[in-house]
């Protein structure tokens, strides 16, 4: 990767207008996943001096800074509590201890990667990401929107919820990028699902959740045609890791083991 000039912002406005120069100029936070999305850059703006990498909890919400590293993450005592430690359960899932001590939180949601397995979960927990200009941004509208204003990203807010979390990552080797990964949570009596690495990006699964959420009474054959349903709404496709065939049969098998975790179903 070729970078013509390194630059350690004093603050979040120099960044921004640093950023909105030039669109080869780039943010830099851990520098973990980089050289998967740029090829070269005329600046490198780092954000290492700014302090956005604090894990604290602020009214009902657990706020994440953009820098923190997922080590940081996986060894944090709040985030173990939330949903079951599904996020932990995703962050410790990603390469080594040594990438988990470098990649940045920040870096992984702004990247949007389709193999990312931190998306998945995210998305069945309350979160909101928090921009310098933009402000609070919800996730789905941010990875919905291809030509999404550049900003920069200063923290992700997760709602302090006493919800129940399932993650499920499917991959060929334990370092290896996900062949699939699945997250289900329930609160307040409301499911959550999401499916990732299909091989496109994490989607909720929307029309599964409004049957499900329907019923007053889960049951397998409840379970069974959610699953379905599942697989008939999000897209897969084949790839060199995995074909379409097989990512379906895994998406329903966790799926339907996810359900049944998070809701206490003992059949």
């Amino acid at each position: 990767m070729k970078v013509s000039e390194y630059i350690k912002a004093k603050d979040l406005n120099e960044a921004y207008e640093l950023l909105r120069e030039d669109r080869k100029n780039y943010i830099i936070a851990g520098g973990a996943w980089l050289k998967l999305s740029v090829k070269s850059a005329n600046k490198l703006v780092s954000l290492d001096a700014l302090g956005l990498d604090k894990i604290v909890v602020l009214g009902d919400s657990i706020e994440i800074g953009a820098l923190c590293t997922l080590g940081q993450i996986e060894t944090n005592e709040l985030i173990k509590q939330l949903y079951d430690g599904i996020l932990v359960q995703a962050v410790s899932s990603i390469m080594g201890v040594n990438i988990r001590n470098i990649a940045t939180i920040g870096g992984c949601v702004m990247g949007k990667f389709s193999f990312s397995d931190i998306f998945p979960v995210l998305e069945v927990m309350d979160t909101t990401l928090v921009f310098h200009k933009q402000g609070e941004v919800s996730l789905m509208d941010f990875l919905n929107n291809p030509k999404f204003e550049k900003d920069i990203l200063v923290k992700i807010k997760i709602k302090n919820n006493l919800g129940k979390g399932f993650f499920k990552k499917v991959a060929i080797t334990a370092l290896d990028f996900s062949v699939i990964n699945i997250a289900c949570s329930k609160t307040d009596g409301l499911f959550s699902l999401s499916v990732g690495s299909t091989p496109y990006i994490a989607s909720p699964c929307y029309k599964a959740m409004d049957y499900i959420n329907c019923l007053s009474d889960i049951n397998l054959e409840s379970i069974k045609e959610c699953a379905n349903k599942v697989v008939e709404e999000i897209k897969f496709s084949s790839n060199n890791r995995a074909s379409k065939e097989y990512r379906e049969e895994l998406a329903k098998v966790y799926i339907s083991r996810g359900i049944k975790q998070v809701s206490n179903y003992e059949n």
